[in-house]
């Protein structure tokens, strides 16, 4: 009998190691998937344009060249612009969280009077928006077209990320802790910051992530509410850039010109894909480890 038990156990263990094993393989295969075009990217940034459109850059770079980084460099405007997204993404996820962070808190607070009606007063433009139009009236309204306040303020608060900070702020303060703090004769405003603030940081971390991308990524707006071209974020830029070499490129008539404006937009877009990628990957590790904990504390528990 004993045998048999141990039989059965080997055999359970066998079948965990296998089914490990495949596991392993599958997400090493989605892995090198994932990863691949990012570093194809990288190694065509560096490498002789023509051999990238022969093919024959797969693995490593051939032929180094930085030719793309020394054109995004020495145009004035991309410099620019990158500047003015740094302060635009700054500026913006500081508004951000200065507006969402104590309108969770106070949601989450069950003592609010009236909280369900506000909180489905902000959940309303979540699916009834005003649209486009109506948006540009009001930014124009305010005075605010062609300033860097008419990218930051329309979006000063993303209901999505406010109902993931409520949820967060409902699960980690207790009612008990609360009490505690007030029969220490703590104020409302003082728990908030002397100790919900510093339990909140998994889910700070999260919304610096996800309003800092949102606003490093945003062109569209800047394409509607700005009109002075110094003022444009690094995307717009970019944007820009990119349609403006293709048409250059097919209005051309030298063969030999054009080839070598063809090969410089190639590389500069690889190396504009770089440089914009830059910040968030080196925003990202810092944060990686409050990733998790934030989103499925904030998203799964009510």
């Amino acid at each position: 009998m004993v045998k048999m038990n141990k039989k059965k156990e080997n055999n359970r263990f066998g079948s965990d190691r296998i089914f490990l094993i495949i596991c392993y393989a599958f997400l090493g295969a989605i892995l090198l998937i994932t990863l691949y075009p990012l570093y194809f990217v990288v190694i065509a940034s560096v490498s002789d344009p023509a051999k990238v459109s022969t093919g024959m850059v797969t693995f490593l770079p051939i032929g180094i060249n930085l030719d793309g980084y020394q054109a995004v460099l020495k145009d004035s405007r991309i410099v620019r612009s990158f500047l003015n997204s740094v302060v635009y993404t700054a500026s913006g996820t500081i508004v951000n969280l200065v507006l969402t962070v104590p309108a969770a808190y106070a949601l989450s607070r069950a003592d609010l009077k009236g909280r369900k009606f506000l909180l489905l007063y902000f959940m309303i433009p979540m699916f009834l928006s005003g649209g486009m139009i109506p948006t540009y009236f009001v930014v124009r309204g305010c005075h605010l077209l062609d300033t860097m306040w008419s990218l930051i303020l329309p979006v000063g608060v993303s209901v999505y990320n406010l109902i993931i900070a409520r949820s967060f702020f409902q699960s980690t303060l207790s009612k008990e802790l609360l009490d505690a703090a007030r029969i220490d004769g703590c104020s409302n405003t003082r728990f908030f910051v002397r100790i919900a603030l510093p339990l909140s940081k998994a889910i700070i971390a999260i919304l610096v992530l996800y309003y800092g991308v949102a606003h490093w990524n945003s062109y569209f707006t800047a394409m509607i509410y700005l009109n002075d071209q110094k003022k444009f974020p690094f995307q717009l830029i970019l944007r820009d850039l990119l349609s403006q070499n293709q048409q250059i490129t097919e209005i051309m008539q030298d063969q030999s010109e054009l080839l070598h404006k063809q090969q410089l937009a190639e590389l500069m877009k690889y190396s504009l894909i770089i440089i914009s990628s830059l910040p968030v990957m080196i925003l990202y590790p810092f944060i990686q480890k409050y990733f998790v904990k934030g989103v499925m504390i904030g998203s799964l528990k009510e």
